[in-house]
């Protein structure tokens, strides 16, 4: 039996443990939330080091991406590093393949046509991968990177100006404290919908869920999200603001969805390797072994 534990700087409200059978192997995943504690959130990495087979970073992000340079942010890099024994993962890894195939995955079965929707991603350097893969696909994307990490109204509208923009304020950004760019703990719960017209333009909504669920409007009829993680209060609400359909890109397990961390956790513990050992091609080769495919629920059909 194989133990996944993600720590996270969400609510403890959101927190589950599951036992599964996957891969041949059993897994416990267990969520544990500090709500936005920062101080709780680092002991406790330090109390399940060397007692779990892999801890994830849940509610924050250890790296921001854009193309291949990687931007850790200090705060959160400072508290895993007493970390020696058990591997440590952000949800890079899975970001970086599962979130781009999902965008493929969804033109090639017809799902959604990209070269004729109007996308928007609330997050580039978060969901790298995804990024690129909306780049590639004809989409007309609003990168919100600016909307919503900083609050500035300046949509970024290719990412070309993605890479730009990052390029220059990341190395800044990493270096300040991470609750000023995400949400944590109660947080997560309060929601302050934000530049509403580009939910409002968007016939597709990509990204982050704590992202998407804070600033979004309270009515988006019509609109179809795609998003890592969906738990039964979330699908409840996405059906009363009225959206049509909404993807996940993480397995269902026992009716809802884990964090990509979760996930990520999973493959390295399967594995037996360190995350940095770890290719692309590997990711990809245990989610084809899970008979991983975007999971499409329909909330408001036609």
């Amino acid at each position: 039996m194989k133990t996944i534990v993600s720590v996270s700087l969400g609510t403890s409200k959101r927190d589950k443990k599951e036992q599964v059978d996957m891969l041949g192997e059993t897994f416990i995943l267990e969520r544990r939330g500090t709500d936005g504690d920062m101080k709780k959130f680092g002991e406790l990495f330090r109390e399940l080091d060397g007692k779990v087979d892999c801890l994830g970073v849940g509610g924050a992000d250890v790296f921001l991406v854009v193309e291949d340079k990687k931007y850790a942010f200090r705060e959160i890099l400072n508290l895993i590093k007493p970390v020696t024994k058990t591997p440590v993962v952000d949800g890079g890894g899975l970001k970086h393949t599962l979130e781009r195939e999902t965008i493929k995955s969804l033109s090639a079965s017809g799902d959604i046509d990209f070269t004729k929707s109007k996308v928007l991603l609330v997050s580039a350097v978060d969901r790298f991968g995804m990024a690129q893969a909306l780049d590639q696909s004809g989409a007309k994307v609003v990168y919100g990177d600016f909307l919503f990490g900083i609050g500035l109204p300046i949509p970024v509208r290719s990412y070309k100006g993605v890479k730009t923009l990052g390029g220059i304020l990341l190395p800044i950004i990493t270096k300040l404290p991470f609750q000023w760019f995400y949400p944590t703990g109660e947080k997560q719960e309060k929601r302050t919908p934000k530049f509403p017209k580009y939910f409002e333009e968007a016939d597709v909504i990509c990204g982050d869920w704590h992202y998407i669920h804070k600033f979004m409007p309270d009515k988006l009829p019509g609109k179809v999200i795609i998003t890592q993680t969906l738990r039964k209060a979330d699908l409840e609400f996405l059906k009363q603001a009225g959206i049509k359909t909404a993807f996940t890109t993480t397995p269902v397990i026992n009716g809802e969805t884990f964090a990509t961390n979760v996930m990520e956790g999973v493959v390295v513990a399967h594995l037996g390797k360190r995350p940095e050992e770890i290719t692309a091609e590997e990711y990809m080769k245990v989610l084809q072994d899970l008979g991983w495919k975007p999971n499409r629920i329909d909330l408001n059909p036609a």
